[in-house]
């Protein structure tokens, strides 16, 4: 049989405490029909200014613990986490708005392969969650999804049950409200078996503690920045193709119109120059950080990054091993386009009705440029990143 260790976080929750507390007490006997032992319920009061722990405390089964200084919900949660001695560590919010009731459900998931599973209000079930709130996880589960390869459909929910094993791996998690989707997307990289159940959402006993544009921000931050340590180009990479796909399509309405015998610039074709060649030269730019910061990220590790642009290797051989030739190529290529269009303008004395191949060949010099650059940071960066397991090999010592 396994343990169950659950932990609440309480701050000012007086009014709630000990209707959820009982709520999970009472569900001891459900769990041990799928052969889980409810070891303890840790409250953890977070230096609430009400009678929160005078409530709490005054509970059979309930462990309290307290923080003199409130510390946050991340605080309070990582203080339970560290205190916590079952097999299996599940938590969620004092407010009233999860159901303890699902936890046996979630705690079969954990023992059926699963590492990390999620009650996701998101998936289904009945919820009270309010509009703008629902709008916002939609919007962060679907950017987890876009960043991490993985399907996601709640980010940031406050009930969970994980193995005790996989809490090292998601650590560092931060003090705050953040703490679940930075928990969600770390999970998702390191490698962790991820898995949500469908859960139903209530309205919450009080007044809610969360902002929805502060916390939303801070929401955003966390998954972005978090996901930029393990793979950052798997962000940069893909905002990197946007720009170079909205320079390609600039750059064939400009050859189209010029084919089509317009040589005088309008609103449109202005319009259109100016933001290919930015939008190509920013792509680029973007797009070449990432993987060097791919490579920044496997040195700190010692290991390869885990993920590529879209989950698994779309060539057989790295995108950036190919930016040698390719940076060449668009040299030469630019270089010859300026060669031919100056002798041509100079030789007829209309150099004015070349102006697109002049354009053209400067941003095929740039990009190339940019390309050979990076082709030659990147070589560095992975040699760097094989040296110390060359050498061990070199000495016979792996």
């Amino acid at each position: 049989m396994k343990s169950l260790s659950i932990v609440i976080p309480a701050y000012n929750e007086e009014g709630g405490i000990e209707a959820i507390a009982r709520r999970v007490l009472s569900v001891k006997d459900a769990l041990a029909q799928v052969n889980v032992d409810l070891t303890e319920l840790l409250v953890v009061d977070d230096g609430s200014k009400d009678r929160t722990a005078e409530i709490a405390r005054a509970i059979p089964g309930v462990t309290l613990i307290q923080h003199k200084k409130n510390r946050g919900y991340g605080g309070a949660l990582k203080t339970g986490f560290s205190a916590a001695k079952g097999d299996l560590i599940g938590f969620l919010d004092a407010d009233g708005t999860y159901p303890p009731e699902h936890f046996p459900q979630l705690c079969v998931k954990a023992m059926n392969g699963t590492d990390l599973v999620i009650g996701s209000r998101m998936a289904g079930e009945k919820s009270e969650m309010p509009p703008t709130r629902r709008l916002g996880n939609f919007l962060f589960a679907n950017l987890l999804t876009l960043i991490s390869n993985q399907r996601v459909t709640d980010s940031a929910s406050g009930m969970r049950v994980f193995k005790r094993e996989a809490l090292a791996q998601m650590y560092p998690l931060p003090d705050g409200l953040n703490l679940t989707p930075v928990m969600s997307t770390r999970a998702l990289h390191e490698g962790i078996r991820v898995a949500e159940v469908a859960i139903p959402y209530s309205e919450r006993v009080g007044r809610s503690k969360l902002s929805v544009v502060k916390d939303g921000v801070r929401f955003l931050q966390s998954i972005v920045w978090t996901a930029l340590s393990y793979n950052p180009v798997s962000i940069l990479g893909k905002i990197g193709l946007v720009g170079i796909a909205l320079a390609g399509i600039a750059g064939l309405y400009l050859v189209a119109a010029r084919l089509s015998g317009d040589t005088q610039l309008g609103v449109l074709e202005v319009s259109g120059l100016f933001a290919g060649m930015l939008a190509g030269v920013v792509g680029i730019s973007i797009f070449s950080l990432g993987v060097t910061f791919n490579y920044l990220v496997t040195l700190f590790y010692k290991q390869p990054v885990r993920q590529g642009l879209f989950g698994k290797p779309i060539f057989k051989t790295p995108l950036d091993r190919q930016f040698g030739w390719m940076g060449l190529t668009a040299i030469v290529v630019g270089l010859a386009v300026a060669i031919g269009a100056l002798a041509l303008g100079i030789g007829s004395g209309e150099i004015e009705r070349l102006w697109l191949y002049l354009m053209g060949s400067a941003m095929l010099t740039v990009v190339g440029v940019q390309l050979l650059i990076n082709w030659i940071l990147a070589r560095v960066l992975e040699e760097l990143s094989q040296r110390e397991v060359l050498a061990k090999q070199d000495m016979g010592t792996e």
